[in-house]
């Protein structure tokens, strides 16, 4: 049995930005350690065949108006961003570089950096597909732009995002918020309280 809660998502999924204003209280409720895993749901849905949900007929409609209804739900502040989808590429990357540094400040700055991010895109409308905006969002956390935009470049932290999103695909994750707990796959925001059902219950 793992002592963690790996959670699997993409800054440009609105359901990935809700589960994650939340599963952090799972996680210590239950004593578990978070593992933030950014993806590119554009990759995937290569090998899924899926689109953005907005992008189809009727569907798109409902899923625009349940994001919203989502957000009041759990009392998250929410704004529909334009433009949307996006591509979150740098914000992702810079997520493998805060993962991959040996200073431990710096590894500790990855949840607050992953808040930012989606706290940006989705309440103050900023376009995080820019890689100017991550940087300025990182330099307001402490964290030094200069050193994270040559980290950004780094052939390696290129790798470890292809080599995250192979992984998730292995794993069998296809959407955005994917929740794993000791090899269970929860896919939805709406699961988080799920996640924490299972945890209390030990399963079923």
């Amino acid at each position: 049995m793992s002592s963690s809660i790996d959670y699997y998502f993409d800054f440009s999924s609105p359901y990935g930005y809700l589960g994650s204003t939340r599963i952090e209280a799972v996680a210590q409720k239950h004593g578990r350690k978070l593992i933030w895993h950014p993806i590119l749901l554009g990759a995937i849905f290569k090998v899924t065949g899926q689109a953005p949900l907005t992008t189809y007929p009727i569907r798109g409609d409902y899923a625009l108006h349940d994001f919203k209804r989502a957000a009041r739900e759990h009392e998250i502040a929410y704004t529909q961003p334009d433009p949307f989808p996006i591509g979150a590429v740098a914000a992702s990357r810079a997520c493998c570089w805060l993962k991959a540094s040996t200073d431990a400040e710096l590894n500790a700055q990855l949840t607050p950096f992953v808040h930012a991010i989606f706290k940006a895109y989705y309440v103050e409308g900023h376009n995080i597909s820019d890689t100017d905006v991550v940087l300025n969002i990182a330099q307001k956390l402490g964290i030094n732009k200069d050193e994270l935009a040559t980290g950004l470049g780094d052939q390696s932290v290129k790798d470890a995002l292809k080599s995250a999103v192979a992984q998730a695909i292995e794993l069998g994750v296809f959407g955005s918020p994917t929740t794993v707990v000791d090899g269970e796959l929860f896919w939805g925001s709406d699961r988080i309280e799920q996640v924490d059902r299972w945890l209390d219950r030990g399963g079923w």
